[in-house]
């Protein structure tokens, strides 16, 4: 094939998945029934062997039955595939299916970046995946690549467009069965003709009439045999779905025992961390308890001093009261004339001051100073 060849060949084809695509999406948009996660990954080839295999939609997990007069919205879905009505989280319906390109156009550097190319319209054909597209086909992306979703084209507009239908391939009916029909009609035909030829001279008897069943019979086996051929291709059909099916299956399961496998791994981690915080945890009540139950000890020795303390207060209060009565007494004998040469009240005063430091270190078991200061003059 030269370039240009080739280019209209892989268009072909490109049109005819498209095509299949969009007849599956037709079979879900006729029962009210949008798939909501239309992508490369969710479109499956049952046979890769053949030219044109056929495909199948598949994970219908995010798929959603569209009631009339029921608003729907929600958040899902592979960014890069998303409607902006999805992003934009306003009501969807099935035109957020119609928003299909294949690659895409709105792919950016990070999730966030891909988000806001789709919610602003921001989207280029890369000459990467779009460069040997035809402008056909890119109008017909472009009529898909709609935010508004009226502008945005139907299933049914889809389907009708003149890039469908340019390329649309049309399968021709297999003649081989037609002929192998017409065939054995043609030989049931032949038989009954010789049938009736070879016994209308004969002597009525029961000789015409077997032939006749048997004619009779020849047709039916005829047509069951047609009925043997279409089972056998409806077997084929049903044999392919199953081992798409079981492909799914098998998919799915190994994804699932993956997911699990993680998720156990996870869980574990979390019982492991959870048991480590539980230990601190305990272990901290304990000492919190401890650090209580000091705090409690501390507190009851304090109010035991607290209350020695004021008693011992009250009991020096008393002994300076008396103290200062009997100093009071011995100033007044002095100033009469006891003793001319010294300050009797001076003598007293340091007598009295070492005679309460004992008094202190006795009553306070040596707990409380006895720096206690009587030196003041009154």
């Amino acid at each position: 094939y030269s370039e240009e060849e080739k280019k209209t060949h892989y268009e072909e084809e490109a049109t005819q998945f498209i095509k299949q695509i969009l007849e599956g999406v037709h079979y879900l948009h006729t029962r009210n029934i949008a798939h909501f996660d239309l992508k490369p990954e969710n479109i499956m080839l049952l046979d890769k062997n053949v030219p044109l295999p056929r495909i199948k939609l598949i994970d219908f997990g995010l798929a959603h039955k569209i009631a009339e007069g029921a608003e729907f919205k929600n958040i899902f879905g592979t960014p890069e595939f998303v409607a902006p009505e999805i992003v934009n989280y306003e009501p969807l319906g099935l035109e957020a299916d119609m928003w299909l390109s294949g690659a895409s156009p709105f792919l950016g550097e990070t999730k966030q970046d891909t988000l806001g190319n789709i919610s602003a319209m921001n989207y280029v054909f890369d000459d990467e995946f779009f460069g040997h597209t035809s402008e056909l086909a890119k109008s017909f992306i472009r009529q898909l690549l709609q935010k508004d979703t009226k502008k945005r084209l139907t299933i049914q507009d889809a389907l009708n467009h003149p890039w469908i239908k340019s390329n649309e391939h049309k399968e021709e009916p297999s003649k081989v069965p037609e002929r192998k029909r017409e065939r054995r009609q043609l030989k049931t035909k032949r038989l009954r003709e010789y049938t009736v030829k070879s016994h209308s001279s004969m002597p009525p008897n029961n000789t015409y009439v077997n032939f006749e069943r048997f004619a009779q019979v020849v047709e039916d086996i005829a047509a069951m045999e047609d009925t043997f051929s279409q089972l056998a291709l409806a077997h084929d059909g049903l044999q392919e779905d199953i081992d798409a099916l079981v492909s799914i299956y098998n998919e799915k399961e190994l994804w699932y025992k993956e997911e699990s496998e993680s998720i156990r791994h996870e869980l574990s981690q979390l019982r492991y961390e959870f048991r480590k915080v539980e230990a601190q945890r305990r272990s901290v009540q304990e000492d919190m308890r401890n650090v209580e139950g000091g705090i409690s000890r501390v507190s009851e020795r304090y109010k035991e001093r607290h209350a020695h303390f004021e008693a011992l207060q009250k009991e020096l209060g008393a002994e300076l009261q008396w103290v200062q009565e009997v100093v009071g007494s011995f100033q007044v004998t002095g100033s009469n004339g006891g003793f001319p040469n010294c300050s009797f009240s001076s003598v007293f005063n340091a007598d009295v001051n070492e005679a309460l430091k004992e008094l202190l270190n006795r009553t306070c078991g040596g707990e409380l100073l006895t720096g206690i200061n009587l030196d003041q003059q009154r």
